[in-house]
């Protein structure tokens, strides 16, 4: 049986970085995440209880985890979330805990995730427009969501963080103000390109975000920065700190020598990518009583399957993957 005692994968890359998702369920249902009409999520039963999220998640910190993000789906949707989060928190080695959030619930619990522990919140938001948001997203719920914005920087969030998916066609116009909406209240912006995954990624019309960094760049008088964070995000910044912008660039420039970071599903599948079809059934292991020696040696070796880069864009097929079930 092969053991280690760091997380490495097969290339010699720290795993330092863990992707939970909580949840596969989502309250909007975004046009590049989940196809119209989908409704195969897997039933409650499936998913990781707290006290299995809490042994794995103190496996791996023993093994060198630092960080966490509670993702979904929508993580704000799961009961008890400030719980599990405040557990998380306290797990030795465990540094900085963080969420991902659509949005929508963000103003009735930001108190609570703030109290638990959770450091910093990446929001969702491709679009200012409320009509164009219910084209996207299926719900009229912008309102919510900018609210929900603002409470969180109210309550303490001192980092707060818009994640929008640059589409062409759709909201690609609208980067400037995405840009200025950010700026005025101390926002950090983050554009991302599409990802072609599943038959909802792949419907999208992809924007190289290397023209749109030029440009910003120009217009604002913006240098390279650092922005706190374990993600794959470059950042560019004002020599006066006001502006920042990230780019998530996994297309046009692709940053998989330097990933950190694997997917545990909230049915207690662990991805070592997310473009990856291989997975190993950590759930499946823990309820048939593997000792933590067995579970360690299981994920440890998981790691080594790891591949050198995503293979986005490939021919072979990824017709039946969801984001939200992954994990996003």
């Amino acid at each position: 049986m092969t053991t280690h005692t760091k997380l490495l994968d097969g290339c010699g890359r720290a795993i330092e970085y863990l992707r939970l998702s909580v949840t596969d369920r989502c309250d909007l249902r975004c046009t590049y995440c989940i196809p119209p009409g989908f409704r195969d999520f897997v039933t409650p039963s499936h998913w990781l209880t707290f006290d299995e999220i809490e042994q794995v998640v103190g496996l791996l910190a023993r093994a060198g985890l630092k960080k966490v993000r509670l993702t979904g789906g929508e993580p704000l949707t799961r009961p008890g979330l400030g719980d599990l989060a405040r557990r998380l928190r306290q797990i030795p080695g465990i540094a900085d805990l963080s969420l991902s959030t659509n949005g929508t619930r963000l103003a009735e619990l930001a108190g609570t995730l703030r109290q638990a522990g959770i450091a910093r919140i990446n929001v969702s938001l491709d679009t200012l427009d409320a009509g164009r948001f219910m084209k996207i997203t299926g719900r009229d719920a912008l309102a919510n969501v900018l609210n929900g914005l603002e409470t969180a920087r109210d309550t303490g969030f001192s980092l707060v963080k818009i994640n929008m998916v640059v589409m062409g066609g759709v909201n690609d116009d609208e980067v400037d103000a995405m840009v200025e909406y950010c700026a005025e209240r101390g926002f950090i912006l983050r554009l991302i390109e599409t990802m072609p995954l599943g038959v909802a990624g792949s419907s999208v019309q992809h924007v190289n975000l290397q023209p749109v960094k030029q440009r910003l760049q120009s217009r604002y008088g913006l240098i390279d920065g650092a922005v706190p964070g374990g993600g794959p995000a470059k950042y560019l910044v004002s020599p006066d700190g006001h502006l920042n912008v990230g780019f998530i660039t996994p297309l046009s420039q692709h940053f998989c020598a330097s990933c950190n970071r694997i997917r545990l599903s909230a049915d207690g599948k662990l991805y070592t990518c997310l473009d990856g079809l291989a997975s190993m059934d950590v759930g499946a292991l823990i309820r048939s009583g593997a000792s933590e020696m067995e579970l360690m040696s299981a994920l440890t070796d998981a790691l080594l399957s790891k591949p050198v880069r995503h293979d986005f864009g490939m021919s072979h097929s990824r017709e039946n993957r969801v984001m939200a079930a992954i994990g996003g």
